[in-house]
């Protein structure tokens, strides 16, 4: 370790964040490494840790033979402050080397408040932060990730997106960049090729065009680029590499423990959910494979919980098999298995019991809406009953704590709707009367609400987000309705942050700028209440003669070109049309397992059809 670096650890809070050297941690002698990648997280190493996708792609990078993968992640205020004014430039975990010397630099994008984050990253590592002004193929910027499904309110920091999973696309990015070092090609050569992968996006190979309005009038592909750039995914799941060892964190992180991915996709076709209609179709890993993964991970960590994760856990076939095999070989080692991700239509009291022998903990469904009404125009497809019926059987379990999750601002909300919270929280209360077997205990039930975010390729793509002023209004009213009620809490989200989100994810090209500007201001950890600043988004979106209105407040019209029309997630526009019609109608559509409703998704692994 550098000595200014030593000094530097000892001003800062958590400096195991900046030191690596974890057990786990990957590291290879460079005289035998011909390409360096840095993986970098645009957020702190709890967060960067926590996250499944960056530890799958770590892995596979490494197995790659004369690759070197290392992990960077976003420094906290006070370190970030400390290394500038030492002049210590942002370096890798795993050799301390600076991230400029990299061949590639790669951003894991999972959620639009992080892009202020990749300029600040950029600049610590003493690069330009726009595109254009880093000529040669090293280092390439690349980032990917869900929000990159529209990736153009960033177009100008980064040179290539990667649409979909990245276990192949990754690799086959890098050969490429092997093959065009080796020749010696320019950097327009290089991404010209590259726009030829199946799931790479080159925002520089395109023109966008706006019309008097500030809509996008066309998006012009050049030299050869393609008209939709397709997502990438990983047909077989069982055969895609999957991390059985994996990094012990020297500080504590937001998930700590092994986390066994069962599938991707999602059976459910909820109308708000952005990951439910970017990661279709349904894939499934085998319950032995599962089994097999798990118990090496578990063996090689020394961990003492796993969880099993997937958009909805729940809907995984096979889960009590899955479970029970889990349990015969965790419980005799005391080892605790959870599920999140639960539906309160398909809740078994069978696996739950099983599953928590070893640690109980609460519960938490995830409604969306209060009444039966918007929950039909959501597509949630579960029913006051469900709910209630799920709550008895945990009641009756000894359960006395849960969590319901509810968003305001959806589509054809009313007051009644909002009201309709408070009220089925009330029959969840009286449940727990009726059915509990210890009333001494006391039932805590909490209430949580978040601004609804209208997201890309979706069905509510094209509406627009409530105001802040009537999404306060609407918490009051939840706010004095459970005011009556012992035993619930309510807790409901900042708007601020959400109201730069809905600019963000539905943004085009001209944001650019506006992100330039705010994080030159100051802008770094936009996510953290800490470091975000409305005002500041405000004075650069005036700056720059934008409005947030235009974006975040202004229902689109059903012809209008959108800023991520060039991508294609595999679900068909015409498709998310029609669900929103279907919507306004309060009609649901079913779900995969009950009927194949058409929308596309299964023909990006034609010609064997999603699992469900």
């Amino acid at each position: 370790m550098r000595p200014e670096l030593e000094r530097i650890l000892q001003k800062v809070q958590k400096p195991s964040r900046y030191t690596g050297g974890e057990w786990g941690e990957i590291i290879k002698d460079k005289s035998e490494v011909d390409f360096r990648f840095a993986f970098c997280f645009p957020d702190t190493y709890e967060i960067g840790m926590s996250n499944l996708g960056m530890r799958i792609l770590y892995g596979a990078l490494n197995e790659e033979p004369g690759v070197w993968c290392e992990r960077v992640f976003a420094p906290w205020g006070d370190m970030e402050d400390e290394m500038r004014a030492a002049g210590v430039p942002l370096y890798a975990l795993e050799s301390g080397d600076p991230v400029k010397d990299f061949d590639v630099i790669a951003f894991s994008l999972g959620y639009e408040m992080a892009y202020t984050g990749v300029l600040d990253m950029l600049d610590l590592a003493g690069l330009p932060v726009r595109s254009k002004d880093r000529p040669g193929l090293a280092p390439i910027v690349m980032a990917g990730g869900t929000s990159c499904i529209n990736a153009e309110p960033i177009a100008d920091f980064v040179d290539l997106f990667l649409i979909g999973e990245g276990e192949e696309l990754d690799l086959e990015v890098v050969r490429l960049l092997k093959k065009a070092r080796a020749a010696d090609w320019s950097k327009e050569k290089f991404l010209a090729e590259a726009a030829k992968i199946r799931g790479v996006y080159v925002p520089s190979l395109y023109n966008v065009s706006y019309n008097a309005d500030g809509t996008v009038k066309a998006i012009t592909p050049l030299a050869g680029a393609p008209e939709k750039v397709t997502k990438r995914i990983i047909e077989d799941l069982d055969s895609a590499y999957f991390p059985t060892r994996t990094i012990i964190p020297s500080t504590e992180i937001i998930h700590d423990r092994v986390v066994l991915e069962v599938m991707r996709g999602c059976i459910r076709g909820c109308r708000f959910c952005q990951a439910g209609y970017a990661y279709r179709p349904v894939r499934r890993r085998s319950t032995e494979k599962l089994l097999d993964i798990a118990k090496e991970a578990l063996t090689d960590s020394g961990y003492e919980e796993i969880t099993l994760s997937s958009l909805s856990t729940s809907d995984f076939k096979g889960l009590g098999e899955l479970c029970d095999g889990l349990l015969d070989w965790c419980e005799p080692r005391m080892i605790s298995l959870s599920l999140p991700s639960l539906r309160a239509d398909n809740f078994s009291m069978d696996i739950m019991e099983r599953v928590q022998k070893v640690r109980k903990t609460g519960l938490t469904f995830a409604p969306e809406a209060g009444s039966q009404r918007l929950r039909d125009v959501i597509n949630k497809n579960v029913t006051e009953a469900d709910l209630l019926n799920s709550c008895k059987v945990a009641f009756q379990g000894g359960w006395s704590t849960l969590k319901l999750y509810f968003m305001l601002g959806l589509p054809t909300e009313t007051d009644e709707d909002v009201l309709a919270i408070a009220d089925l929280a009330h029959k969840v209360q009286e449940c727990w009367y009726q059915n509990t077997n210890n009333r001494s205990r006391g039932v805590k039930i909490t209430i949580s609400t978040s601004l609804f975010v209208p997201k890309p390729h979706t069905p509510f793509q094209w509406e627009a987000q409530i105001s802040s002023e009537t999404y306060q209004h609407r918490v009051g009213l939840l706010k004095e309705a459970v005011k009556k009620y012992r035993s619930i809490t309510y807790n409901w989200h900042n708007t601020e942050i959400s109201l730069v989100e809905a600019v963000l994810s539905r943004g085009d090209r001209r944001l650019g700028p506006v992100i330039e500007e705010v994080w030159k201001n100051g802008g770094r950890l936009e996510a953290w209440s800490e470091y975000f600043s409305l005002e500041r988004w405000k004075e650069a979106m005036e700056k720059h003669g934008l409005s947030m209105d235009f974006y975040a407040f202004r229902e689109r019209e059903e012809s209008e070109t959108m800023p991520w029309d060039v991508i294609d997630v595999g679900v068909r526009k015409s498709y998310l049309l029609r669900e929103r019609h279907t919507a306004y109608e309060g009609r649901i559509t079913p779900d995969c397992r009950a009927q194949c409703t058409g929308c596309g998704a299964s023909e990006l692994v034609y010609p064997r059809k999603c699992d469900e």
